[in-house]
């Protein structure tokens, strides 16, 4: 059972409910010497005061985020080898169905050799009748840290968003694509390192592998994508480190743009893979970028959103910032974005369209 889905949360409050009751039906009827009533009342007590802690910090978690997974919470994850998925053979790929239309994989990249998740999900537009030959626009979701690919779908009202606002005429019927932005359990915000080629898993076989298996728009000109956090970091950093593959990216609270000494403790591995470098060396891309915060949100403070837009001028790097009232760092704030970003992103990226 998934930490963050909607049937955990309730089996834990049912959970509550039964130890609740089991206390009021026993409390008089317990055998035994007084001590030992008393000392099973106890437990009683404490169990209840238990389930009833575990449904409110799940509804914490689902609120703001802060753990998508059980591996994120217990801290499982393996970052020792290339990656904690043995997966397919090199470039081997085979998707299965999942919840809300679907289509999950575990794949190993040819180019970096990394292995890891991708979900894929198709508009009802892809498979409508007569548009057996469209070809769609890609937006790649990017996830947080800590998070999952899952994240965008139990947490941040994937799809159904989107399809509301192409109901409307406001976005494009994207085919959205949602890898894991750390395979094997290792942050590195996305960048290459000596040890693990992320940004290469990310740029290189996470496009080649939907371009293969799907009907996409070339590249660039119908890729972009969108991320929370690490992931917004990474949404500004990709289409500045490979133009050639992303036209266009939305970044809602992103990390500093400067990177995280953390992440990246080489610093001059850590400038080379930070937006504000790569801008300064991006003259005469052919890119868009979208960053959004909160006036209230610390860790994505609006003078850095700023600072970013007038670093950019005479870069030709188009870039649009929306800084709103009020909001946190969580899918909450995030999904309130949604229409400026997938609208923003309607206008830099192809619509879909048929082979000429």
């Amino acid at each position: 059972m998934e930490l963050t889905s909607t049937s955990f949360l309730v089996t834990l409050i049912a959970a509550t409910a039964l130890a609740m009751l089991l206390a009021l039906l026993l409390w008089n009827r317990l055998p035994g010497p007084g001590a030992v009533r008393w000392g099973v009342r106890v437990l009683m007590l404490g169990l209840c005061q238990l389930t009833a802690i575990c449904v409110v910090a799940a509804w914490i978690n689902g609120s703001y985020g802060l753990y998508a997974s059980w591996d994120d919470l217990l801290g499982t994850g393996d970052g020792r080898g290339s990656s904690a998925m043995t997966g397919p053979p090199v470039g081997r790929a085979k998707f299965t169905q999942g919840a809300n239309g679907t289509r999950s994989t575990y794949f190993r990249g040819s180019h970096s050799k990394l292995a890891g998740q991708v979900i894929v999900w198709t508009p009802p537009e892809y498979d409508a009748p007569g548009a057996q030959k469209t070809r769609f626009p890609v937006l790649t979701l990017l996830h947080g840290y800590p998070g999952s690919p899952g994240s965008w779908f139990d947490l941040g009202s994937m799809p159904d968003s989107l399809e509301q606002l192409v109901q409307l005429g406001a976005a494009h019927p994207f085919i959205l694509v949602v890898p894991e932005i750390y395979p094997g359990g290792v942050n590195t915000d996305c960048s290459d390192t000596p040890r693990r080629k992320v940004a290469t898993w990310l740029a290189r076989d996470v496009p080649e592998l939907v371009a293969k298996n799907f009907r996409t728009l070339p590249e660039p000109k119908g890729w972009g994508l969108m991320g929370v956090s690490t992931g917004a970091f990474c949404a500004v950093k990709l289409p500045l480190q490979y133009p050639e593959v992303f036209r266009a990216g939305a970044a809602l609270d992103p990390d500093p743009l400067t990177g995280d000494p953390e992440v990246l403790a080489d610093a001059g591995l850590r400038e080379r893979n930070s937006p504000v470098w790569l801008l300064g060396h991006a003259k005469g891309a052919d890119v868009g970028l979208f960053l959004a915060t909160s006036a209230q949100d610390k860790d994505s403070p609006p003078q850095q959103l700023a600072a970013f837009a007038r670093a950019a001028r005479g870069t030709g790097v188009r870039v649009k910032t929306l800084v709103r009232p009020s909001g946190g760092h969580n899918f909450q704030t995030w999904s309130g974005m949604y229409p400026d970003a997938l609208g923003w992103l309607s206008t830099e990226l192809a619509a879909p369209a048929a082979p000429s």
